[in-house]
């Protein structure tokens, strides 16, 4: 997503499987607030793309598809948020955006350091997911059971590809985490949530929901998102 008030923007970029339409309840509470949203599809998971298409996508592609958004609609002061996966693919993005990003918000999302990959930041369960889910064509990995029915399968390669920061991401003035209380038996980011409260360059915000916030609990992400 990528949200903007008067010069500023927020776009929110889904987590995995998901495409512009799972920010689709908030948006209109954003919008009602004032601001310019553009809630972004990653390659591989738009609804034409093709098998090609999902198969050559990594996690460059995505940081790219954020990046030439920004740059189409010449974009600076913008709000970068990120649900899920998509925490790589903002921390990627605004590494790359010389300075034209000024809020990242991380919703139950990953916040990779130089290195790290979604494979090895996540816990051993969603390691299962990600090699179960991908068996059936090595380069797919199709929706866990139980989800919203316009999820669509999600290339193995961001998963897994390593993130290289050059440091300009701490240059970003405002950093937070939004960290969903609803799913304490089976969360990856309980000690994420922790070191960065121990981190005076970021803001930790609990949000009692489960872990889709932005369609379980709409006005309350929202008012996050506003910073009410």
């Amino acid at each position: 997503m990528v949200l903007r008030h008067a010069e500023r923007l927020t776009a929110p970029v889904p987590g995995a499987w998901k495409g512009s339409w799972s920010s689709e309840a908030v948006v209109p509470l954003l919008e009602r607030a004032g601001l310019t949203v553009h809630a972004l599809s990653l390659t591989g998971l738009r609804p034409d793309d093709d098998n090609a298409t999902i198969a050559s996508a990594n996690l460059d592609t995505h940081t790219d598809d954020v990046v030439r958004h920004l740059d189409r609609h010449r974009i600076t002061g913008a709000t970068l948020v990120g649900h899920r996966y998509a925490g790589m693919v903002i921390a990627a993005a605004a590494d790359r955006a010389d300075g034209r990003i000024s809020r990242l918000v991380h919703v139950d999302a990953y916040v990779p350091r130089d290195g790290d990959s979604c494979w090895s930041s996540t816990n051993e369960r969603f390691r299962e997911v990600f090699a179960a889910g991908a068996a059936a064509t090595g380069y797919a990995v199709r929706p866990p059971d139980g989800g919203h029915t316009r999820r669509r399968p999600h290339p193995l390669a961001p998963f897994l590809q390593t993130i290289r920061l050059t440091g300009t991401l701490a240059q970003v003035p405002r950093r937070e985490f939004i960290y969903c209380t609803g799913r304490e038996d089976r969360t990856p980011f309980a000690e994420l949530r922790t070191r960065l409260r121990a981190d005076p360059e970021w803001q930790v915000h609990d949000l009692p929901s489960g872990h889709d916030a932005m369609h379980e609990a709409p006005e309350a992400a929202a008012a996050l998102l506003l910073g009410e």
